[in-house]
């Protein structure tokens, strides 16, 4: 196995590389500049040069390519064009939202998905059946922009002052404090990767709220959550759940499962002990694939909800030429999504003896 992991992660580094250098280049190849995107009328053409020398954007893409790569190995994503701040305390503020956000949607689709296939499967051809078959391709068709503002208005105008009620948009209520978890813990002078690191998951407030037994915090995050949630995650809910159902239904027509029935066992170590294991391969993969689609495809639900994450950074550093916060998220959610496949590869190995042998 840790040969298996070795390998993996050596030809993820050309992957990675490959990533960044076409993000590199394309986004000095489309229309337009930094200088000219953030000055606009005032910016001549000897302003204009200037800033390029600055900022060594006057070398030929190779070269800055170059310089960047030697840049990162050291850990070092540059700073911000437009806010002049350092790509790495971005991230820290808002990578933790799209992934809370996606993770929220991933516990949402993955469980309701689940479900309605293992229903679907179990009663097939029933009007049950039926009926989350089209529960699924409603949820696979409503376009994401559409479905966030019909839960919006459903939730936060027309059940109005209802128990069910929910917000429309933001992470908390307003004038809600959220220490940090350092804080918390009594650790205000810890500094360095450590700091770092509880800094980033303190800006996952639901996270934030478990550490530090903060429940209230839990509570009024989960809430705030719940509408990008459901709005995010119904289209790979929908994909879940016909994948279940057809999976499982093809497991339980095979030799074992009437001999499972055939020596008494009870119904569901059937279908749960003996027959969901081994449908699990295929819906583990898009569980996988999932996963790393909702850290990339955010933006719709965070503008949507007023969540300021990686996927709203991402359309307003493109639009302003934001070379580096481009860059620098970019090679992070292409590591991420490159550590979830290899973590669906290992699964693989537990769910089914017969890889891990092999």
């Amino acid at each position: 196995m840790l040969k298996y992991l070795s390998r993996r992660l050596l030809l993820a580094i050309p992957t990675l590389l490959g990533i960044l250098f076409v993000t590199f280049a394309l986004n000095r190849m489309i229309p337009g500049d930094p200088c000219r995107a953030m000055l606009g009328e005032k910016a001549t053409d000897q302003v204009c040069d200037a800033f390029f020398e600055r900022h060594g954007l006057n070398h030929p893409i190779p070269i800055q390519f170059g310089y960047y790569v030697a840049r990162v190995t050291t850990g070092d994503l540059g700073d911000s064009l437009r806010f002049g701040r350092p790509v790495t305390a971005m991230l820290v503020e808002r990578l933790p939202v799209t992934v809370e956000l996606a993770l929220s949607a991933l516990f949402f689709s993955t469980i309701l998905g689940v479900a309605l296939g293992v229903v679907a499967a179990y009663w097939q051809n029933s009007p049950v059946d039926v009926f989350t078959m089209i529960l699924a391709n409603l949820g696979v068709s409503i376009p994401i922009f559409v479905l966030g503002l019909l839960l919006a208005y459903l939730f936060a105008v027309t059940l109005k002052d209802t128990p069910i009620a929910l917000p429309p948009s933001g992470r908390l209520k307003a004038g809600m404090l959220v220490p940090g978890i350092a804080d918390a813990w009594g650790l205000k002078d810890l500094s360095g990767p450590l700091r770092t690191v509880l800094d980033f998951f303190s800006q996952m407030y639901i996270v934030n709220g478990l550490l530090t037994l903060n429940w209230p915090l839990v509570g009024e995050a989960s809430k705030h959550m719940i509408l990008p949630a459901i709005a995010l995650g119904t289209i790979p809910m929908s994909v879940i759940a016909r994948m279940t159902r057809s999976s499982l239904l093809e497991v339980m027509g095979l030799d074992y499962m009437r001999t499972a029935r055939a020596k008494g066992l009870a119904e569901w170590n059937v279908v749960f002990g003996h027959a969901m294991r081994n449908a699990l391969l295929p819906v583990v993969t898009v569980i996988g694939l999932s996963l790393g689609a909702l850290l990339s495809g955010a933006v719709l639900t965070e503008t949507i909800f007023g969540l300021t994450g990686v996927g709203k950074t991402l359309f307003d550093a493109i639009s302003s030429r934001d070379y580096a916060v481009v860059e620098g998220f970019t090679l992070v959610i292409a590591t991420m999504y490159v550590i979830i496949n290899l973590l669906v590869d290992v699964s693989y190995g537990f769910l089914d003896p017969r890889i891990r042998l092999q």
